[in-house]
């Protein structure tokens, strides 16, 4: 059974223009207490991604947000995230960071999730997925000792401790700046995730603007 959140009802809607002052903890976002620690510079204020390759909703929301992050601006840094909830979610977090660890995760990205969503394929098999990453410019040889690697076993148990941390039990969510959580029911659509995580990024400019 998939363990995604389930988009809100239509008509929950938020407008096209969200700020930072009309958001409500608790409705349109929860809060990490206590917040998780950013990978980012200091200067810089993190969104992480969480998904998983398997998950319809995730791959819905990849239009509005992959549009949302070319308007980003220099101060934000975008983390994807794999869900790591075991089986299929696993081998799939270990394909996305032996592709990240190969160099060749951003260019494969979206077509991983279309493979799966359009063409049907589930890619949970070590050959495939090597055969798959070939389509890349790297040896399937390659491929499958990035599969195995050590420093990728890593990082997925690395997601998975941070994932704990999140106290997510589910995808897709958003995570502004460590703190703030925004998932399709908070944000009263898919559609809508960028624009609550919009608010909450000038939101932390200001808080951080006030300390400065």
């Amino acid at each position: 059974m998939f363990k995604t959140l389930m988009v809100a009802m239509a008509g929950l809607g938020l407008s096209a223009a969200v700020s930072a002052q009309e958001l409500v903890e608790g409705q349109d976002y929860t809060l990490l207490d206590p917040p998780v620690a950013t990978q980012v510079d200091d200067d810089q204020i993190e969104v992480t991604e969480v998904f998983w390759f398997g998950c319809p909703h995730c791959y819905r929301l990849q239009t509005p947000v992959s549009e949302w992050y070319e308007t980003l601006e220099d101060d934000v840094s975008v983390v994807h995230m794999p869900a790591t909830m075991g089986g299929n979610w696993n081998i799939h977090a270990n394909a996305f960071y032996a592709a990240q660890s190969l160099g060749i995760e951003e260019d494969l990205h979206a077509d991983f999730f279309d493979a799966i969503h359009q063409d049907g394929r589930k890619l949970t098999d070590s050959d495939e997925i090597a055969e798959f990453f070939a389509n890349y410019g790297v040896s399937e040889e390659d491929a499958k000792k990035a599969l195995t690697s050590f420093n990728v076993r890593s990082d997925v148990n690395k997601a998975n401790s941070r994932m704990r941390e999140m106290r997510l039990m589910g995808v897709p969510a958003l995570i502004v700046d460590g703190r703030y959580v925004i998932t399709p029911s908070t944000a009263g659509s898919l559609e809508n995730m960028p624009q609550v995580a919009e608010a909450l990024i000038e939101r932390v400019r200001e808080e951080r603007a006030q300390e400065g």
